[in-house]
């Protein structure tokens, strides 16, 4: 709630994602529970486009105020662009999820990070960017003061 009242508020940076015990410890589980918090923030800071296609007025107007949009075509179309798309959080009946064996958002936060940090391969950096980045540390150490 700490990071969605500081965005709405203007703040372009959520800090302490993946942070315990006052940023003493890293947790990788912390960080992919909070990574999807930060992109759900993003989604509602990000607004809502408000024109007839978005609002669905034509569907409005054919089904009536009081009418079952869900088997509408312009619902379905939207539903899970415009609907915030989690890997942890299940939406899931109660009963399909225990079918699927009940993991809770904290076990499936503990494999996907495992699963990153034994499968993922990142892109190598491109040819002298690490230098530019030694280079905008040094800068920054030399004006703070810190001897590197």
């Amino acid at each position: 709630m700490s990071g969605l009242l500081t965005a709405l508020a203007g703040a372009n940076l959520i800090y302490g994602l993946g942070m315990l015990e006052l940023g003493m410890t890293m947790d990788y589980a912390q960080l992919i529970m909070d990574n999807e918090m930060a992109l759900m923030i993003k989604r509602v800071v990000g607004g809502i486009d408000v024109n007839d296609d978005e609002l669905a007025v034509d569907v409005i107007k054919k089904v009536g105020a009081a009418g079952e949009f869900i088997s509408q075509k312009h619902t379905f179309q939207n539903v899970r662009r415009v609907q915030t798309q989690t890997d942890l959080i299940d939406r899931r009946m109660r009963g399909s999820w225990e079918a699927l064996g009940g993991k809770d958002m904290t076990e499936r936060a503990y494999e996907k990070a495992i699963n990153i940090l034994e499968n993922h391969k990142p892109d190598p950096l491109p040819p002298g960017a690490a230098e530019k980045i030694s280079d905008i540390v040094k800068e920054a150490e030399a004006e703070l003061g810190i001897k590197g």
